[in-house]
């Protein structure tokens, strides 16, 4: 069975359980990965071990509150675990669990997707905005 109809099949049969959709596994986790620094925090960790100011210099037009929010996010999802050493001040490091090192395969594949379709989809948002322009988006 290809890939699409697999997920055509999966999707169609969610749709007939009475599974509550706040219960849906695709939407809690895809929830986690989709927001705007979840990635590329995971793509910096995958390089290994960071300390919090590493991981700011790293993804610089993330704010101190974001990625506080976002690593304990993922702290809390179980892809980081953060590790304290008693030094004076406590320093704090931030690495990949099981489950985020195991993320790092399908985020290759959705990176290297987005980086050979980035141009297309750039294409698609000018011509869809010259189109709403010109009046022809309802």
């Amino acid at each position: 069975m290809s890939q699409q109809a697999e997920l055509v099949r999966r999707f169609a049969e969610w749709q007939t359980t009475a599974v509550d959709p706040s219960l849906c596994p695709v939407r809690d986790v895809l929830d986690r990965l989709g927001d705007k620094w979840t990635t590329l925090v995971l793509l910096v960790l995958a390089g290994g071990p960071r300390r919090f100011s590493a991981l700011g210099r790293a993804v610089p037009d993330i704010s101190k509150r974001m990625l506080t929010q976002t690593l304990r996010e993922l702290e809390r999802d179980g892809f980081v675990t953060r590790h304290v050493f008693p030094t004076k001040p406590p320093s704090v490091e931030y690495r990949l669990d099981a489950l985020g090192h195991s993320m790092l395969e399908p985020l290759a594949a959705l990176v290297a997707w987005a980086e050979r379709n980035h141009a297309a989809v750039a294409a698609a948002r000018t011509r869809y905005a010259a189109s709403e322009a010109a009046g022809h988006r309802p």
